[in-house]
């Protein structure tokens, strides 16, 4: 059995899992991120180990890709006589914002910047954080803090291996921060 041809296989077809089993109208993606097999150039491997990340919004899909990945990997590897061991770990769930908690930051935003460019309506991330374990059970907000600066040279986007950020954002960040709990004790 040749594991680069079935990790090849199980891969492309790991592809097709949002794109003919997902409402096109949902957000989901199913990444392979990671693909390890053989050790020499001329010898055919005998293991391949494959890693990656799922990300969803709708909660329906939560046990889903779990089953339908694994069911990916047996077709693939019982039409090649391969061998699989699958473990699936969920580890964040879909991060939502509550609307209530989204419009009140948006509108302390509005007021710190003049065009404040992160406050794009309805926008939604798929980061895996701690946070959408918070939302979970209190209604809150998950928002980004700009603090690229190209003049510093601190301009690479985050998970980049020179990525940095500019200090002087901390401020700011500070001040949303407090503006937004006076603003949320004040609505009583």
């Amino acid at each position: 059995v040749d594991y680069v041809v079935v990790a090849d296989q199980i891969l492309n077809a790991l592809q097709t899992i949002v794109a003919r089993n997902i409402n096109p109208i949902d957000s989901a993606v199913v990444t392979v991120g990671e693909l390890n097999a053989g050790r020499a150039f001329n010898v055919i491997a005998d293991t391949a180990r494959m890693g990656g990340t799922v990300r969803y919004f709708n909660l329906a899909y939560q046990d889903y890709f779990a089953k339908r990945i694994e069911q990916v990997i047996v077709g693939v590897c019982e039409s090649h006589g391969a061998n699989y061991e699958f473990n699936y770990i969920p580890l964040y769930p879909p991060l939502i914002n509550d609307q209530k908690m989204a419009d009140l930051v948006k509108s302390v935003a509005e007021l710190l910047v003049e065009t404040p460019a992160g406050v794009v309506p309805e926008c939604q991330t798929m980061g895996g954080e701690d946070m959408s374990f918070f939302l979970q059970e209190v209604p809150g907000c998950y928002f980004f803090l700009g603090s690229a600066n190209a003049e510093k040279n601190l301009a690479y986007p985050h998970h980049h291996p020179r990525f940095d950020f500019d200090e002087t954002a901390l401020g700011m960040g500070v001040e949303m921060f407090v503006r937004c709990v006076d603003k949320f004790c004040s609505q009583g």
